[in-house]
């Protein structure tokens, strides 16, 4: 914006800046600039994903990014998406959490899934059941609004409970911060 240059994040430990592209001249990624996709699978997502959980844009991740990196950490940046499409670029600060590990349908056990909202999310375990009272604020994203792994994560994550005001979906995804010229890295 007018008023904000660039956010700077921390990834992998080293400080970034976030920043739109200056050059006048750049295109989007291609991987970005399909505008048709078969549905299904790659049907759009609606604007609210489900009551509590709040979409968000761009300005809002990178206000959370920045509050992540100066120290919050009751907030947790996910991309959602299979680790082939983060090693192409992610958002700076962002931690992989593929839909696949919370998805018992695709392969995840309980015992991963309860491993992730624990050492990820901040979950608490109290007597076989999940505490979700120091849950931490999680935001998620995937590929764009065509895209169903940060909603089936989101899905997920509401049927064990996890509290829906502490979710917030970035629905435009890599797709809209891609086309807006936002730095990205290279993701593990």
């Amino acid at each position: 914006t007018k008023g904000l240059p660039q956010v700077t994040v921390e990834h992998d430990g080293k400080a970034v800046d976030i920043r739109r592209n200056p050059n006048n001249q750049n295109t989007i990624n291609p991987d970005f600039a399909k505008t048709s996709r078969p549905c299904p699978p790659f049907c759009i997502q609606p604007g609210s994903l489900a009551p509590g959980v709040e979409t968000i844009a761009e300005l809002e991740v990178l206000d959370y990014a920045k509050r992540m990196s100066a120290g919050d950490d009751s907030i947790v940046l996910i991309d959602s998406r299979t680790p082939a499409w983060v090693k192409r670029g992610t958002i700076p600060s962002a931690i992989n959490i593929p839909w696949t590990r919370l998805n018992l349908a695709r392969g995840a056990s309980p015992f991963e899934i309860a491993d992730i909202l624990q050492t990820v999310f901040g979950v608490q375990e109290s007597e076989g059941l999940f505490d979700f009272s120091a849950a931490k604020t999680v935001v998620m994203f995937c590929n764009g609004m065509w895209c169903g792994q940060s909603p089936n994560n989101i899905r997920t994550l509401l049927k064990f409970g996890y509290p829906a005001h502490k979710i917030k979906w970035y629905r435009g995804g890599m797709q809209d911060w891609e086309a807006l010229g936002l730095t990205t890295v290279k993701g593990d």
